[in-house]
């Protein structure tokens, strides 16, 4: 992102008070070293995906911006989770599984969780938001702006974006801080899809704004 006109929307899009930053499967059991897709969880780290959301996140805690987790997790004996569809059943057929209350589910190193985020779990389908607490929570923080990080640019992190728009969010992504399979896919699926209906930047743009914010007033 470059000009004046363009740097001036963004920090009003981040502004603190009405902006929250989203990860999206940022778990043990999908970016971990042991985790369930080695080959996505290579590519999160490779990039610097992975440890760009640990700085965003870091950033976001001193700068009083709210932090949302959000995890894709399945009861041991299946019940409510989704089959209808060939992603869902070879999950259900990998050697790592996504258990509730597993070290699979733990938000992921380097990343750290403060006792203010939230952390939003789900049992089906394959959105963050659709059919969880994500929207009440965010409307009930006054949010206006959702910065989605994490994975996968391959499903979850469209599905959030979105979501998040057809909700009615502005959607920041920073580009650098998603991850997904074969890695040269990311970024043409942000060119030609993300970038049409949210606002494409970079991690050290967003923390730039975080730390000298132009807050905005509440409507």
């Amino acid at each position: 992102m470059t000009g004046n006109a363009q740097w001036e929307r963004l920090q009003e899009q981040l502004d603190p008070a009405t902006t929250v930053l989203l990860t999206v499967e940022c778990q043990e059991g999908v970016v971990g070293r042991a985790g369930a897709l080695p080959e996505l969880a290579a590519a999160a780290r490779a990039s610097g995906a992975l440890s760009r959301v640990a700085r965003l996140v870091g950033a976001a805690h001193e700068a009083d911006v709210q932090v949302m987790h959000a995890v894709a997790e399945r009861r041991p004996d299946g019940r409510g989770s989704n089959g209808n569809a060939r992603l869902f059943r070879a999950a259900a057929r990998l050697p790592v599984q996504q258990h509730s209350g597993s070290t699979a589910v733990r938000i992921a190193e380097p990343i750290e969780v403060a006792d203010q985020d939230l952390v939003v779990r789900r049992l089906h389908g394959l959105s963050p938001l659709a059919g969880t607490d994500v929207d009440p929570l965010l409307r009930n923080l006054g949010c206006r702006t959702l910065v989605v990080t994490g994975v996968s640019a391959n499903v979850a992190i469209p599905n959030a974006v979105f979501d998040a728009v057809n909700l009615g969010y502005t959607v920041v992504v920073p580009g650098d801080a998603i991850a997904g399979v074969p890695a040269d896919y990311t970024p043409a699926m942000i060119r030609h899809t993300l970038a049409l209906v949210s606002t494409i930047t970079t991690t050290e743009e967003v923390l730039r704004c975080w730390k000298s914010p132009r807050r905005v007033s509440r409507a």
